[in-house]
């Protein structure tokens, strides 16, 4: 099982780690290493022939997830689809989901979970170009 590490942390940030996706094992949710406040996101391994062992439901937040290697079946209430690296799944409140590796090799994903309805700007029209020395 890996093991989410606090790196680095201030006032206005946080640094986390999962290690190595490569040979990252099982699951982990990162929003208490980091203190978000407006999402969690786990990151999941899933090897050969396995399924998450529960089919389950949100109430208020969706989840997004995207697939970093591997590749599977996912289920949405009645509805099964093929996923692989690169995908990204959706999927709303109020309905069943699951998701199956089928590829010889682990599927490796992160979920990012999050109010239903709650994205208000994004991108520009949340963001402002500030101006700053560079110390990268």
């Amino acid at each position: 099982m890996s093991e989410i590490k606090t790196l680095n942390h201030g006032a206005k940030f946080s640094h986390a780690s999962v290690g190595s996706l490569r040979t990252f094992e099982g699951k982990q949710f990162v929003k208490d290493a980091t203190g978000a406040t407006s999402c969690e996101i786990s990151f999941g391994t899933l090897p050969t022939g396995a399924a998450v062992p529960f089919f389950h439901s949100h109430k208020c937040n969706e989840e997004n997830y995207i697939i970093l290697s591997g590749a599977g079946r996912f289920q949405v209430d009645d509805t099964v689809f093929d996923i692989s690296e690169g995908s990204v799944i959706r999927v709303s409140t109020d309905c069943d989901r699951n998701l199956k590796c089928t590829s010889a090799e682990p599927m490796t994903y992160i979920c990012i979970q999050a109010r239903e309805g709650s994205l208000g700007g994004y991108t520009m029209t949340d963001a402002a170009i500030t101006e700053r020395d560079s110390l990268l």
